[in-house]
């Protein structure tokens, strides 16, 4: 079964940075576990600059288990936000092209 790929953002709580300043611990110990219970596959993190503080980019059986993911980690607390992207192939979007290509959509008419 192919795997779906997903972007994942999250923003830690104030709470939940100042305990990772007073105590530096890399969080990917107790995540990877959990995607790799679920049937996932996590690729990388990286720490990022703005709104988020942290991404990743996780496969997945499906929207169902990223969603799942999503709540488990919002129900353990110290995060305020958790942002999922699906994303597609260079290839898959391609193909998507081709299909808009075939279909005409015409826009509502102005008075």
């Amino acid at each position: 079964m192919a795997l779906e790929t997903y972007l994942v953002q999250v923003a830690f709580t104030a709470e939940a940075m100042a305990g990772l300043v007073k105590h530096p611990e890399n969080r990917l110990s107790s995540m990877i576990p959990i995607v790799e219970k679920m049937g996932g596959k996590f690729i990388g993190s990286w720490i990022s600059f703005g709104e988020y503080d942290s991404i990743a980019v996780i496969e997945m059986p499906d929207h169902v288990h990223i969603k799942a993911f999503s709540m488990a980690a919002m129900a353990g607390g110290g995060l305020r936000h958790f942002h999922i992207t699906p994303m597609i192939s260079f290839e898959k979007g391609v193909e998507a092209m081709k299909l808009a290509g075939s279909l005409a959509y015409q826009a509502p008419q102005e008075d």
